[in-house]
């Protein structure tokens, strides 16, 4: 079996990386809004619902798309896929940087958030390809470090620029990032090593009877399942605060000024390149530490918005720092789901099975995101209410963890075990 791992190496490092390129640019179009929120509010001349809408929409694309992009994985290839999405996320942030109306701009949006969609399935499917199984969980963390590099340049260099060039310029210059890594991509980016192609798919497994029976098999995992509601449990806590409206409650709630709300949201996605590396490395040598790592981090995210919450009048500094640090371990916690799904589903059906796990984390970031635009207008811009929101999605994701755990963790075992037998035993 290991003998039909991929290399890895120098070129898988140089190709993976025009992939992951792709999904750097894509995260920082996907996130050019949290650090723009107040600003979006005064162009549009919208109120917390209507605001908290562009997030929405773009999430709500984003995860309708997972299924779809997952079989566009696994059946085109990773290359043609993340042409097309580099292709529309791009006229969305120029959308966006030029309609002043805001139909259209909800429309760019959702342009944005359809071509973000095929990034990251892409990026996963492209390091299983071209990197050692035992690579896997490190290679996971390593794009979602990526991502929140991407994240970063929204919060230290697109907050500056448009306070300093203004919204049309600021924005539509950020898109010529995408002609750039198009670019890139097209000139690196292979789908797989020499004498590592898949098979090429039978004509029976064409059709939408087809597309039934993938999405039916990956779902019948609890492998998949353990997956989905980790990443739907782990994700949203910290999306919901970078991607809308962490600056506005910091700004708003208290008290802060821009610059000292942008570093800590800054904060944030550092404590998460960090914590990220930690996360990789512990799973890659201990498998056991998966469930260990998701639970806590769900417990401590669970601590430490209750203690800002419910701290009288403003929270103090100490408390919002570790409360951004805490916040950093929400990312790399969601992508053990991935690790739980991979181990649980074949090599054609990755593509799949990933796209279920990543609906998750974004059915739950945009569920949050309306709940909390909702409750703001209904309380007058009451921030303590509005994020209580987070603690029932929470417990609901919670339960299905520790119901699933066991079965999925059962599974993957016996099919450890009978690879080993199947490994050892060959007839001769």
């Amino acid at each position: 079996m290991r003998s039909l791992d991929p290399p890895g190496g120098r070129r898988a490092v140089l190709v993976w990386s025009a992939g992951v390129s792709v999904y750097f640019v894509a995260i920082i179009f996907r996130t050019s809004l949290g650090v723009a929120g107040l600003d979006a509010a005064d162009r549009f001349e919208i109120n917390a619902s209507a605001l908290s809408t562009f997030s929405i929409l773009q999430l709500l694309v984003y995860a309708g798309m997972q299924i779809p992009v997952g079989l566009m994985v696994d059946r085109l290839g990773t290359k043609r896929v993340l042409t097309f999405g580099v292709i529309l996320f791009t006229l969305g942030q120029l959308g966006f940087a030029f309609f002043p109306h805001y139909g259209m701009a909800l429309v760019s949006r959702a342009l944005l958030g359809c071509g973000d969609a095929m990034t990251f399935i892409s990026v996963l499917r492209l390091g299983s390809r071209w990197f050692p199984a035992r690579r896997g969980p490190l290679v996971g963390q390593l794009a979602g470090l990526v991502g929140m590099a991407g994240n970063l340049v929204s919060t230290l260099v697109l907050a500056r620029l448009l306070h300093g060039i203004g919204w049309e310029a600021a924005f539509g210059g950020s898109a010529l990032l995408g002609l750039l890594v198009l670019a890139v991509m097209l000139v690196f980016l292979k789908d797989h090593p020499e004498g590592h192609a898949p098979p090429p798919v039978p004509k029976e497994h064409r059709g939408a009877a087809f597309v039934r029976h993938q999405i039916a098999r990956s779902w019948s995992e609890p492998g998949t399942r353990l997956g989905m509601w980790t990443h739907f449990t782990t994700q949203f806590p910290a999306m919901v605060y970078l991607l809308l409206w962490g600056l506005p409650y910091l700004v708003e709630a208290q008290g802060m000024t821009r610059a000292e709300a942008g570093e800590l949201l800054t904060l944030v996605v550092l404590s998460n390149m960090v914590i990220g590396l930690v996360y990789g490395q512990l799973i890659a040598r201990n498998h056991r530490a998966r469930s260990v790592i998701v639970l806590g981090t769900i417990l401590a995210t669970a601590v430490c918005w209750a203690a800002v919450l419910s701290w009288p009048g403003t929270a103090p500094a100490w408390l919002l720092l570790v409360h951004a640090l805490v916040l950093g371990a929400c990312g790399p916690a969601s992508m053990v789901g991935f690790d739980f799904a991979r181990p649980a589903n074949p090599s054609e059906r990755q593509g799949t099975a990933s796209g279920i796990v990543n609906m998750g984390g974004f059915t739950a970031s945009m569920t949050s995101l309306l709940a909390i635009g909702v409750l703001l207008d209904l309380t007058g811009d009451n921030y303590r209410v509005a994020f209580c929101a987070l603690f029932v999605l929470q417990a609901l994701g919670t339960a299905q963890i520790l119901r699933l755990r066991r079965a999925a963790l059962r599974r993957e075992s016996e099919r450890l075990v009978a690879s080993r037998v199947e490994t050892v035993h060959v007839p001769a």
